[in-house]
């Protein structure tokens, strides 16, 4: 294996984590700005990786996802616990639907970021220089992935819960009784999406975003 090869892998492993970790960090951080202590009373609003990382969806699924040379990787942190009663009784569904929409918000700034910063890495001159490139290229990537990703509508999704609390907000009654049907089966419509042509209809957003974000 390459020097570059191990650098692209290291490099892949950062910006994940920080992508992930991020990601759920803000869902509790918002929340706990509606007044919502419980992601803080556990801990849960460190950034030390370890209280975040999920060994499935942190190490097991983008490991596969490399070791299949799949086009991008994706995968998620232990979910930051958050009390939506106090959400709600603070802040009404405009604040659930910000603590739903948290973690998908940090993911696209966290790509605009390392979008701008990209051609200033470029071109890498040393073993650093490579490296740091390849954590932004990386970054773009990942946020992107994630960001999209994550708004789908499909239960347990951020996408699925913002929309909800919105349905909600606007006294969509029916819709939300409806909606709230298909959360047992979520995770089985979600993974049988995943392994359709479906998904790269429901992907396709990645590939405009991108070209959005880096031109050319």
């Amino acid at each position: 294996m390459s020097e570059l090869e191990i650098l692209k892998i290291i490099a892949s492993i950062l910006a994940l984590v920080i992508s992930v970790v991020g990601h759920e960090i803000m869902h509790g951080w918002v929340a706990y700005r509606y007044g919502d202590m419980t992601a803080k009373s556990l801990g849960r609003l460190s950034i030390n990786p370890l209280r975040h990382i999920d060994p499935v969806g942190t190490i097991l699924v983008p490991g596969l996802l490399y070791a299949m040379h799949a086009p991008f990787l994706f995968g998620w942190a232990k979910p930051v616990p958050i009390d939506m009663n106090t959400v709600l009784r603070n802040g009404g569904y405009g604040a659930a639907v910000a603590v739903s929409l948290a973690g998908i918000t940090y993911n696209f700034v966290l790509a605009a970021l390392a979008a701008t910063l990209l051609p200033l890495a470029w071109p890498p001159q040393t073993l650093v220089g490579a490296f740091v490139y390849l954590f932004l290229a990386q970054s773009v990537m990942i946020n992107v992935v994630l960001g999209v990703f994550n708004l789908w509508p499909i239960p347990p999704l951020d996408g699925s819960q913002a929309l909800r609390f919105f349905a909600a907000r606007m006294g969509w009654r029916g819709f939300v009784e409806a909606y709230e049907k298909i959360y047992p089966y979520g995770m089985i419509l979600l993974f049988a999406i995943l392994f359709t042509p479906l998904a790269d209809i429901l992907f396709a957003p990645v590939g405009w975003i991108l070209k959005f974000l880096i031109p050319g």
